[in-house]
């Protein structure tokens, strides 16, 4: 069956992967642009949400192609974006209590955590689809982790022992790790109903459509929340 490259005015996954392109650039040119007025000490955490909506930002302009072309979910290019994106994103935790005394080992844990998590969930999404469930538990575990560093383990301790304008940028990033990342276990159960003990979640909505709003949030978030922190402290 041939697809047209054209949004039909119905396709509401398409028009999702659009705005989601749009959004991700959108917010890259605003945080690349203020790297200049940005404080020498918080340049870094401000290109790393540059960089990291600019690298979604080209992943979603081939997810919508690819899902024009074929009607298909771009589940390989997806994980491809998320690989880069979400350790990033961790990163952002070690740069902003740095000043606190975080050490290089709390980067390799957050970063070696999210790899976990995202590679068990594309083995669960793409290979191993008959064990789903297993999978994502997996992955659900090092999402828990995640939480656990930044909720109460090092980030959360490091954060008590910074500036008041640190304590509540981990505490806004915080929100978006256990809320707006728990968008993604449904776009997973969604995507991967089919013979798991959750098979009621089938077509009950798009997959990619919980998948890209999930990311427009939190990644824009994200990034907002450092470039608020950038200007609060002193």
């Amino acid at each position: 069956m041939e697809h047209s490259l054209e949004i039909a005015t119905d396709n509401y996954v398409a028009f999702t992967f659009f705005i989601g392109t749009m959004a991700m650039m959108a917010a890259s040119v605003f945080f690349f642009f203020e790297l200049g007025n940005t404080k020498t000490e918080w340049r870094t955490s401000i290109l790393v949400s540059g960089l990291i909506t600019f690298i979604a930002a080209v992943h979603y302009y081939y997810m919508r192609d690819y899902n024009l072309s074929t009607g298909k979910s771009p589940i390989f290019f997806r994980y491809v974006d998320w690989i880069l994106t979400v350790p990033l994103m961790c990163v952002e935790f070690y740069l902003i209590t740095k000043k606190a005394g975080a050490k290089i080992g709390l980067l390799w844990k957050l970063i070696f955590a999210s790899v976990i998590m995202l590679v068990t969930g594309y083995f669960g999404e793409a290979v191993y689809k008959g064990n789903a469930a297993m999978w994502g538990l997996i992955s659900g575990l090092a999402y828990f982790y995640i939480v656990y560093e930044v909720w109460m383990g090092d980030v959360a301790k490091l954060s008590k022992s910074s500036s008041p304008s640190v304590q509540k940028a981990v505490n806004s990033l915080l929100k978006f790790v256990v809320i707006g990342w728990a968008i993604y276990p449904i776009g997973y159960m969604i995507g991967t109903a089919d013979g798991q003990w959750y098979s009621f979640m089938k077509d009950r909505a798009s997959m990619d459509i919980v998948y890209n709003i999930g990311d427009a949030v939190n990644k824009i978030g994200f990034g907002l929340v450092i470039y608020a922190l950038s200007r609060s402290e002193d």
